[in-house]
């Protein structure tokens, strides 16, 4: 059976292809050609990350980003649609690492044009959701600096501990754009001391 973070990845694919290489993004100032080569660098050319935050290992980031904006778009999907030899072929690990990369990633391309909708997730994609968000939550909402408790009215997780925490609540999908800094998110409720709700609806959230 293939896990939600594979068909998310299959799914980015052809929605890539669909829109075209110049079409927008929720990532500011990318394209969707732009989004391919910074996942296919991230799979591909690791070595090269460290570029984005350190000034001396630009260089190696340039080449990287050079070497996959060279090629068409149509080809950056072939190598983005088969991790392999990547260790993210391995289904155990795409779906702790890709889960949410995945997801959030295709909604990006999505929801960057006119016409986008909200989509239902399975039960399973919902699990994944939920799962790999309780790894990644305090991180995603350190920069508020309050409590914050997210719920999908049956599931609940508390992200960061504090008294009178702000609560969001939503769809699980909604809830992780949201906590990814993506305006584009649908039908969430916040509520809380207003001080807090506001802290954090105004915090720039995720990495």
């Amino acid at each position: 059976m293939v896990s939600f973070a594979r068909s998310e990845r299959l799914a980015l694919c052809d929605e890539a292809l669909a829109v075209g290489s110049d079409a927008p993004t929720l990532c500011t100032g990318w394209t969707v050609k732009d989004l391919l080569v910074h996942l296919l660098i991230r799979e591909r050319r690791p070595w090269a990350v460290p570029g984005l935050f350190v000034r001396r290992l630009s260089p190696l980031m340039a080449r990287a980003e050079a070497e996959f904006a060279a090629q068409p778009l149509e080809d950056l999907v072939v190598r983005l649609r088969d991790p392999r030899p990547t260790p993210y072929a391995v289904d155990a690990v795409e779906r702790a690492v890709n889960t949410i990369e995945f997801f959030v990633h295709h909604e990006d391309v999505r929801r960057a044009q006119p016409s986008w909708r909200a989509r239902p997730l399975s039960p399973g994609a919902e699990r994944d959701l939920w799962r790999a968000l309780r790894v990644l939550g305090r991180g995603l909402v350190r920069p508020a600096g309050v409590p914050v408790v997210v719920s999908d009215g049956t599931t609940s997780a508390t992200l960061r501990r504090g008294p009178d925490p702000a609560r969001v609540t939503g769809a699980v999908g909604e809830l992780v754009l949201f906590l990814f800094g993506r305006a584009a998110h649908d039908d969430l409720t916040f509520d809380g001391p207003p001080a807090k709700v506001a802290a954090l609806r105004s915090a720039k959230l995720g990495f």
